[in-house]
């Protein structure tokens, strides 16, 4: 049996009415979508339990059948998997955003997609002026463009400052708000409010900063600090489920999943997690992996990026985009490696309104071998609220898909 997952991230959403009260995948051309639907079924799940973040760290382990109450400990640490950082029992990991504040509201949290290189030369300067008097004990860790890492090594003969207690808030759910009462709370938050501050003083001037001004583009104004966690512990995907996969994605987030799960990752050349990602590379690359994996996963982070840009004419394109070059070709190729089945959803809903992701429940499709066909004929959040068909526990879902 070979499976296929295909994530379009936060594309569920709400009616809008620019769109004539339809939803954007509602208002999307997604015959290949539609399909799946057609031959398959369509539900709703919930990865977003009300006492979790409403975010795609919580969202995804549902989605990949793992518990949060049992296998989530923060954000931050599934990220630093990703980088093959690895954890000790008394070490933490914290997210950290290279964002645009602006009169203390959040303008932007990536920085203008400020470049990695960029990113690079900030941290480096941030961590020089900023952590000499820590002991060691801290570590900016640079990632992907503004999406970088803190690191603490925590010492066996002395507790932590941090702990499960410790709050922070995301800083892609406080777009165009203020970010005054959104600052760390708890145990340990004195030092990461710090290091936020401090690093304002250090790029004030910073030549990076400096040159991104002059051409136009926003600066990155501070280090913002969230998703902290201890070292998480879970199962590998295939000891739960018998079956070997393997990601593609182009978001720390998902590689840092995959790692834990005991996938390996194929880079693809293009990926960006943007909007200008290459989709048809994307898909072309989850067709070749067919041929050596069992399970193919395609993350696409671009409807969660237009969601969060208040685009929903952005999110219908990447929307498209998907059906045609990965979910259209995806299904086409299945065909030919026999028995099969294909799952398509997002983590969670990101609403072009709000701007940021939210709980709720995301429609889904599952078809193939072994699935009996519903009365849907379309995939959207309409249909998947038509089918009477909930898991309400989103981590359940993956036992329904896998066919064992």
């Amino acid at each position: 049996m070979k499976y296929v997952i295909v994530i379009p991230d936060g594309c569920a959403d709400e009616p809008i009415e620019a769109l004539g009260g339809k939803t954007p995948l509602q208002a999307a051309s997604v015959p290949a979508m539609d399909a799946i639907a057609s031959r398959g079924i369509v539900a709703l799940s919930n990865n977003t339990p009300a006492h979790f973040p409403a975010g795609s760290e919580v969202a995804n382990l549902c989605l990949f059948g793992y518990d949060p109450n049992q296998y989530f400990t923060g954000r931050a640490p599934l990220e630093a998997a990703a980088g093959g950082i690895t954890l000790g029992p008394h070490d933490f990991a914290v997210r950290c955003n290279l964002v645009t504040i602006q009169d203390q509201i959040m303008v932007d949290f990536t920085a203008d997609h400020i470049s990695t290189d960029e990113s690079r030369q900030l941290l480096e300067a941030a961590g020089a002026a900023l952590l000499g008097d820590d002991g060691g004990h801290f570590e900016f860790v640079p990632g992907v463009s503004y999406r970088n890492l803190l690191i603490y090594r925590g010492d066996p003969n002395s507790p932590a400052p941090f702990s499960s207690e410790t709050r922070s808030s995301a800083p892609h759910d406080l777009t165009d708000l203020s970010v005054v009462d959104d600052f760390p709370r708890g145990p340990g938050s004195d030092i990461l409010v710090r290091l936020m501050n401090g690093s304002a003083d250090v790029f004030a001037n910073h030549p990076v900063n400096l040159a991104r001004v002059a051409s136009g583009r926003r600066p990155a104004t501070n280090v913002w600090l969230w998703g902290l966690g201890g070292a998480p512990s879970m199962p590998t995907f295939q000891e739960r489920f018998g079956v070997r996969g393997v990601m593609i994605t182009a978001v720390d987030l998902l590689r840092g999943i995959a790692a834990l799960a005991g996938w390996p990752r194929i880079e693809v050349e293009g990926a960006t997690g943007y909007l200008d990602t290459d989709y048809a590379a994307k898909g072309a690359a989850a067709i070749k992996a067919l041929d050596e994996f069992d399970l193919v996963c395609v993350h696409i982070e671009a409807p969660d990026e237009a969601s969060h840009e208040g685009r929903h004419e952005a999110k219908i394109e990447a929307l498209e985009q998907i059906d045609r070059h990965i979910v259209g070709p995806l299904a086409e190729s299945l065909a030919a490696h026999g028995q099969h089945r294909i799952l398509i959803t997002p983590d969670h809903p990101t609403f072009c309104r709000t701007k940021k992701h939210t709980h709720g429940l995301v429609p889904l499709a599952m078809a193939g071998n072994g699935i009996e066909p519903d009365a849907q004929s379309t995939y959207d959040e309409s249909a998947g609220k038509s089918s009477g068909q909930t898991f309400e526990k989103g981590w359940d879902l993956m036992d329904a898909f896998i066919c064992r």
